[in-house]
């Protein structure tokens, strides 16, 4: 079997420059590491670039094992995206939090790395084997902090709980598998297109992939691990487990369920309506009364999740669109959010929302950056936010699924309470401490970067549509 292993060209890039991150990180002297956060942007934006020379293949690889279409392709852009930003970011803020600098952006390349190949992913082997590569390194990643109690106790209980999902998701995908007699996705729907009737097993393991993928994206009920290892993990983290461990996810999450099970979509489109609503009321009603920014900001994380899971409820293109392009416009807001929050605890130790009073004369830059993410995500226009959540609801909103259109509309409008509720004291409370707070550089461009494709998206979101379109349309052809 002839193998194209230029196909591969996004995937073994990440690969080596992680290992040449990892060759440096053991050769050059610790007190001369500090230039490897630049390396890995630099690096990780030379891939971003060759990866727009990938849409429009449309090929699989190992016979249909490993997919590079254009929905995969936009994914692994959205996950560099997010890798840049959080390490363009972090590049200061890791010299401070901790000795072993090298290894914090060796671990952000070689979670990238799996959420790239989750997004490729063709068959269950693969599909599991990517969810592992990426969950074992956030694992270490959240307890990076060793001499930090919460970073600890971040880190153990999201590996035990995330242990449990991954189990629970093993046997769903070995349930389906046993009923189907095949590993590759697409075959499955061609193998169950076959059978007279459902059978029990194969339903059992449907839910147990609905669980198990329901804890990647934090949807309710199976979100109680977010706000303690949100609070407790390193901010940089923090920020990449919200937006490029849930968009993988929902990439895995969107192609499994549409391509091998659509004979079933009534049942499990049902299910997935369920959940999306109980997870923007519960995240939305349980981040007002949140006094800690992180708490709050991870609650507001799990309300975002059920935004996006109606585009999987509407299971068409134009679900699959919305889903796209509001977990991109997510990553800019979430990591413009979460570099404000990071920069102010490292200057003032604190991430409880009443310490931000005054953040406006402090550092002006930090204050609007952080109201414009806080809107975008509240769907307020003309930022982004309205633009992705009227792709989302206007998916759904002929399909029976009115009320829950309903929902997502009442509940926008509840967080823009507690979202405000920041606002308002980082502009109209006085500070305790008048001392002016300063951004490192490489913060500082992430801010600006964040703040200015939110808002243009919002005004002018026509370039990412074509893209999500795009990226939609490579499951339905």
């Amino acid at each position: 079997m002839e193998i194209n292993y230029s196909l591969l060209t996004i995937e073994i890039a990440t690969a080596l420059l992680a290992l040449v991150v990892l060759v440096i990180g053991l050769v050059v002297p610790r007190e001369q590491r500090y230039g490897l956060g630049y390396l890995v942007t630099i690096g990780l934006a030379g891939i971003l670039l060759v990866s727009f020379g990938f849409y429009g293949i449309n090929s699989s690889l190992f016979e249909g094992m490993y997919i590079v279409d254009d929905f995969s392709v936009f994914f692994k852009q959205l996950f560099l995206v997010a890798a840049i930003l959080v390490s363009l970011a972090a590049t200061l803020y890791v010299r401070k939090i901790s000795a072993n600098y090298g290894e914090f952006f060796i671990m952000l390349v070689f979670a990238t790395l799996g959420m790239m190949i989750l997004s490729s992913a063709g068959d269950f082997i693969t599909l599991y084997l990517a969810l592992e590569t990426m969950t074992i390194t956030f694992y270490i990643l959240t307890g990076y902090q060793k001499t930090e109690s919460k970073s600890v106790e971040a880190g153990v209980k999201y590996l035990l709980l995330g242990a449990m999902s991954s189990g629970i998701l093993l046997y769903g995908l070995s349930l389906v598998y046993g009923m189907t007699g095949t590993i590759v996705i697409a075959d499955v729907a061609v193998k169950i297109s076959e059978m007279s009737a459902m059978p029990p097993a194969l339903i059992v393991g449907i839910v147990f992939l609905v669980a198990g993928l329901g804890f990647k994206i934090s949807a309710v009920p199976f979100q109680m691990w977010s706000p303690d290892v949100y609070e407790g993990a390193p901010t940089p983290v923090t920020a990449f487990l919200a937006v490029g461990s849930k968009a993988a996810a929902f990439a895995a999450i969107v192609r499994l369920f549409i391509v091998a099970f659509p004979a079933y979509g009534a049942q499990w489109k049902v299910l997935f309506a369920a959940l999306a609503a109980l997870t923007i009321i519960i995240g939305n009603l349980v981040a007002i009364p949140q006094t800690n920014i992180k708490r709050m900001l991870a609650y507001s994380s799990i309300a975002q999740a059920g935004y996006i899971l109606t585009g999987v409820v509407a299971a068409n293109a134009a679900g699959v669109k919305g889903v796209a392009f509001y977990a991109m416009l997510y990553v800019f807001a979430t990591i413009g959010a979460f570099t404000v929050v990071m920069n102010f605890s490292a200057n003032t130790g604190s991430d409880e929302i009443k310490d931000y009073a005054g953040l406006a004369q402090r550092s002006p830059l930090m204050a609007a950056v952080l109201t414009v993410c806080l809107l975008s995500m509240a769907g307020i226009p003309p930022l982004a936010g309205f633009a992705g959540k009227f792709y989302l609801f206007s998916s759904i909103v002929n399909q029976g699924y009115l009320w829950l259109v309903v929902i997502g509309l009442l509940m926008s409008m509840a967080s823009v309470y507690y979202y405000l509720s920041v606002a308002k004291v980082m502009y109209m409370a006085e500070p305790t401490d008048n001392t002016p707070i300063t951004v490192p550089v490489g913060a500082k461009a992430t801010l600006l970067m964040t703040m200015i494709i939110t808002v243009f998206l919002g005004i002018y979101p026509e370039p990412l549509s074509v893209l999500a379109n795009i990226a939609a349309k490579a499951l339905f052809f």
